[in-house]
């Protein structure tokens, strides 16, 4: 029975044997090398390729079969006991760790940890959602944006941003050279058409997004945008993530604005910041202000992250050195505090790299 059913997988793979090229295989292990050495942002990725092919992997094992091959080899697998009754077993949509993440790990913003809660819990519990959800994260580096990225795919995913379900984009590393954004496009379409066939629920991250080229993002808009299909096939179970920079200095100023006048940080709401955040990112420079994604207003949430205190510092420091099994005292978590760079300067009020190298720094803090 097992050859049986085996039978016509065998032959898909007889008949797509041009599919296995080396040319197909080397590009896709530089990529993955560079990927890991990358480790999900951890690494210096130095945007030195010139080989396009080399940039975005656009096909994988799968992507050459017929669709009822693919489904005949997933009946045999689940068959084998390895499915899960809930359907996907690499999806979880766990909301309530999602919750629990947002609230114990992310320290000093509340705006994020409510507006992706709410977002995710919200596209989690409508499978008939007209859109796919897109978020644009904005703030200082270090200030989360990365980080929650992170909690959100290992609460949606069983194997977090290594997911198959989950792909990952470094605007410099994975897009460098504007001369080929041509090639990129097309790259890039079909690297989410695949990972869509594939996945019943996907999540793509876009890291230092205001980089990307305006034709680029264009490029992928009707993926975004409240289409049934494009092409034939539906992205609605998609969600898009853009992390940048832009807007930090605008959420600085609002946060100092609150300090001086001496209310709390926590009574910062979405409507203080919102509508400046998007005003800013449509006269940015770079692909966001230019692309149809601004214009077309696709993006359901314009998610604002604080700069940190010096309390929040001593918080992520904390972090630290219990994921290393270690419990500081007060003093020690003082003094990693007071290694960071804090603006303005006369009143060190926000940290100038928020909790990005404390797990680095606590290492000439360590006996």
């Amino acid at each position: 029975m097992f050859l049986y059913q085996l039978l016509p997988f065998l032959w898909a793979v007889s008949a797509n044997a041009d599919f296995f090229q080396f040319d197909t295989i080397s590009n896709a292990s530089t990529y993955y090398f560079n990927y890991i050495y990358c480790n999900i942002w951890e690494g210096e990725c130095q945007p030195n390729q010139d080989d396009t092919t080399q940039q975005v992997p656009t096909r994988d094992l799968w992507a050459g079969f017929p669709q009822d091959y693919i489904s005949l080899l997933s009946q045999w697998y689940c068959s084998l006991g390895q499915c899960c009754e809930s359907g996907d077993c690499r999806i979880t949509n766990n909301i309530t760790g999602l919750a629990s993440d947002l609230q114990l790990k992310l320290h000093g913003q509340h705006l994020a940890q409510s507006v992706v809660l709410k977002a995710v819990q919200g596209f989690v519990s409508n499978p008939e959602s007209n859109k796919p959800l897109t978020l644009s994260f904005h703030g200082w580096s270090g200030t989360g944006k990365n980080f929650v990225a992170r909690i959100v795919a290992d609460n949606m995913y069983r194997d977090g941003v290594k997911s198959e379900c989950v792909r990952l984009f470094i605007a410099p590393f994975h897009f460098p050279h504007a001369r080929l954004v041509d090639t990129y496009k097309g790259q890039l379409r079909e690297a989410i058409r695949d990972m869509v066939l594939r996945c019943p629920q996907t999540l793509f991250i876009f890291d230092e997004a205001e980089k990307l080229h305006p034709g680029l993002i264009d490029a992928i808009k009707p993926y975004m945008d409240h289409y049934d299909n494009v092409d034939g096939v539906s992205y609605r179970r998609a969600v898009f993530l853009f992390l940048s920079n832009i807007g930090g200095t605008t959420i600085n100023d609002v946060a100092l604005d609150f300090w001086h006048s001496g209310q709390n940080r926590e009574d910062i709401g979405m409507e203080d910041l919102e509508h400046r955040l998007r005003a800013e990112a449509m006269e940015s420079q770079g692909g966001f202000a230019q692309s149809e994604l601004m214009s077309g207003h696709l993006i359901d949430f314009f998610v604002p992250f604080l700069p940190l205190e010096y309390r929040h510092v001593k918080l992520c420091a904390r972090d630290a050195y219990a994921a290393r099994g270690l419990e500081p005292d007060e003093g020690t978590l003082d003094e990693v505090a007071k290694a960071m760079l804090y603006v303005p300067k006369e009143e060190r009020l926000f940290s100038a790299q928020g909790c990005k190298s404390i797990p680095q720094r606590i290492n000439f803090f360590l006996p």
